[in-house]
C-alpha cells in the first residue's frame, strides 16, 4: 500500500476507534447501572423521604400535611422518652461494644491455627449468628424465666434468691446485652480471624526472639497491627447496636418503666402507635447523623491505622 493509500485510509479507520472508545468507556456505568438503580430506589430515596416527612406536619404516611419547620426536632429534643431512649442506647452500646469485641478477640487468638479441631469450635461459635433474633430471643426468655427459668434453676443451687430478670429494671437491659454478646461475638470473631491471617509472623517471631513475653506481643505486636479491623469491627458493632430492636419488641417491648426502650424502639412506638411520623422521622434523621458520624470517624481511623505487608 502507498503513502496515498494510508493516508485515505486514516480518516475513515478513526471514527471506529473513537466509538470503540466510546464503547469501553461507557461499559463500567453500564454495568454500574442496576446496583446503582437498586440503591438509589432503596437507599437513598427513602432517606430522602424521611428527611422531608422530619420537616412537615405529616401524622400518618397518607397524610398530606403541611411545612412545619424544625419544629419536629425541637419537639423531639424536649421529649423525655427521647432521652430515656437516648442514654439506654448508649449504655446498651457500651455494655455490648466492648464485651462482644472483647470476646471475639480472644476466640479469634485461641482458634488462630488452622486445626480440625479449631474448625469445630469456630463453628460452635460463629452458630449463634445463624439464629434469627426473634427465635433467640424466645430462647433467652425460657432461660431468664423467675423462678422456673434455665437461670434460676442452676443459681439457685449455689445461692438461693429470686430475681426478675425482664421484669426489674436493674436488670432488664442487662439481660438483652447478655443476648447480644451472645450472638454476636462469634460474627465479630470471624473479622479477627481473618485480619490474624494478614498479620505476617516474622513481627511477633522477631518479638519473641528479643524476649518478649505473650501479653507484650500481644500488646505491641498483635494488637497494633490489627488496628484498621478492630476500628471496622468497632463500627459493624455500634451500628448493631442502634439498629437492632427484635429483641426488645419480643422480650420486654420497652419496659419496665422504659429501661429498655433504645432508639429505633422509640422510633417504632412514634411512628405505629402514637401516630407521630413527624417526630418518627426526625429521630431517625438524628439516628442517621449519628452513624454518619461514627462511619466517618472509623475511616478515617482505619486510614491512619497500621498497614502490614506480607
Amino acid at each position: 500500500m502507498t503513502s496515498a493509500e494510508l493516508v485515505q485510509a486514516r480518516p475513515i479507520d478513526r471514527p471506529v476507534v473513537g466509538s470503540r472508545r466510546r464503547r469501553r468507556s461507557l461499559l463500567p456505568y453500564l454495568l454500574l447501572a442496576p446496583a446503582l438503580t437498586f440503591l438509589a430506589a432503596f437507599t437513598y430515596w427513602p432517606l430522602l423521604q424521611a428527611m422531608l416527612s422530619s420537616l412537615s406536619t405529616r401524622r400518618r404516611v397518607n397524610d398530606a400535611g403541611g411545612f412545619a419547620g424544625l419544629d419536629n426536632y425541637q419537639r423531639l429534643l424536649a421529649d423525655t422518652d427521647f432521652h430515656s431512649a437516648a442514654l439506654n442506647n448508649l449504655l446498651y452500646a457500651a455494655g455490648t461494644v466492648v464485651p462482644s469485641i472483647a470476646i471475639a478477640l480472644a476466640f479469634a487468638l485461641a482458634l488462630r491455627e488452622s486445626t480440625r479441631l479449631n474448625a469445630v469450635f469456630r463453628a460452635m461459635f460463629f452458630f449463634p449468628t445463624l439464629v434469627p433474633m426473634v427465635a433467640a430471643s424466645a430462647l433467652f426468655i425460657f432461660i431468664l424465666l423467675p423462678d422456673i427459668g434455665l437461670l434460676d434453676h442452676y443459681l439457685d443451687k449455689l445461692v438461693p434468691h429470686s430475681v426478675n430478670w425482664l421484669g426489674d429494671p436493674r436488670y432488664a437491659l442487662a439481660s438483652l446485652m447478655a443476648l447480644t454478646v451472645w450472638k454476636n461475638a462469634g460474627y465479630y470473631m470471624l473479622f479477627f480471624l481473618a485480619g490474624l491471617q494478614g498479620i505476617s509472623r516474622d513481627a511477633e517471631e522477631a518479638a519473641t526472639i528479643e524476649g518478649a513475653t505473650v501479653a507484650q506481643r500481644l500488646w505491641y505486636v498483635t494488637l497494633p497491627l490489627l488496628g484498621p479491623t478492630t476500628a471496622f469491627v468497632v463500627v459493624i458493632a455500634l451500628i448493631n447496636a442502634i439498629t437492632q430492636v427484635d429483641h426488645v419488641i419480643v422480650m420486654t417491648q420497652g419496659g419496665p418503666n422504659n429501661a429498655t426502650s433504645l432508639l429505633l424502639y422509640y422510633i417504632y412506638q412514634q411512628a405505629h402507635e402514637y401516630y407521630d411520623l413527624g417526630k418518627a422521622t426526625a429521630a431517625t434523621v438524628l439516628s442517621l447523623a449519628v452513624l454518619l458520624a461514627i462511619s466517618l470517624t472509623s475511616l478515617r481511623t482505619m486510614e491512619r491505622g497500621v498497614h502490614y505487608e506480607k
